[in-house]
């Protein structure tokens, strides 16, 4: 019986196997869908599946360097004890080395990894350590020189915050200062080039909201509107930021002390953007007996 996509696509939703597993467990089971689903389960795979709708917001950032090529990888689990299990630490390391030959997570996903592609690794390690896992994003850069920071360092190469940092020159020393500078300042984006524009447009008009309250007269609100968008360029872009070593610089002014140019920069933060939902501890116990 030939395997349609459509058929791949049912099995998928229904158990949150991965692409290749569904499409093998119904070319094992000739196209049947509740053979497959069985086949799946005895594989393992079915009791990861179960745990794919759980919010994943923990985990670790990994950062990796080789030839001026940097890339962050953010792996979540469900809590915070799986990012300190050696074998969980292992496994993003490994994703991390992987991913330095890749160029988009869709790509490193299906990447080979020791026999297996990253996405049946995680699968796997799903099935083995009982909690929802994912890899869910990555960022790379390229400069003449790369250097890596990770805040709260679980392990060598990733911790809670990874920051990637790309130079013009070799300064590693000063490469390092500015990316605990990303980490705690946390830049929106390198310079006002860089920044969405939709992003500067609310704020001005945020800003000029604020400022009409005072009933001053437009030509003078324009001109505090000047002065306030200036200090939001020196508060969101890194190179206009004060520098977290000396606040009596910018970052650009620091960079050019230094002999080097911010060609750019990554910041991957652990459960960035994720909405956790919270439920009470009554709540809870309710559900468990329900």
């Amino acid at each position: 019986m030939a395997i349609t996509a459509a058929m791949v696509k049912e099995l998928r939703d229904s158990t949150g196997a991965g692409m290749m597993d569904a499409k093998k467990a119904l070319t094992e089971n000739a196209g049947d869908m509740e053979a497959s689903v069985d086949w799946l389960r005895t594989k393992g795979l079915a009791k990861a599946a179960k745990k794919s709708g759980r919010t994943a917001a923990e985990g670790l950032v990994a950062v990796a360097v080789k030839d001026g090529k940097g890339v962050a990888v953010e792996v979540n689990s469900e809590t915070d004890f799986v990012s300190k299990n050696a074998d969980f630490q292992k496994m993003v390391a490994g994703i991390a080395e992987v991913a330095l030959g890749t160029s988009d997570i869709d790509a490193l996903k299906a990447s080979d990894m020791g026999g297996k592609t990253v996405e049946q690794t995680v699968t796997d390690a799903v099935a083995i350590i009982g909690e929802n896992m994912s890899v869910r994003r990555m960022n790379t850069i390229e400069g003449a020189s790369v250097v890596n920071y990770v805040h709260n360092a679980a392990a060598p190469g990733m911790g809670n915050i990874g920051v990637l940092v790309a130079l013009s020159g070799d300064n590693e020393a000063f490469g390092r200062q500015v990316a605990m500078h990303i980490a705690a300042a946390n830049p929106v984006s390198l310079s006002e080039a860089d920044l969405d524009a939709s992003v500067v447009e609310k704020e001005k008009t945020v800003q000029m909201d604020i400022a009409r309250e005072s009933g001053k007269p437009e030509a003078v609100i324009e001109k505090m509107i000047v002065g306030r968008m200036k200090k939001f360029m020196a508060e969101v872009t890194l190179l206009n930021q004060q520098f977290v070593v000396n606040p009596d610089v910018t970052v650009a002014q620091a960079a050019a002390d230094a002999g080097v140019e911010i060609t750019g920069f990554v910041r991957l933060e652990v459960g960035e953007g994720i909405e956790v939902e919270k439920e009470d501890f009554a709540a809870e116990v309710a559900k468990m007996n329900s």
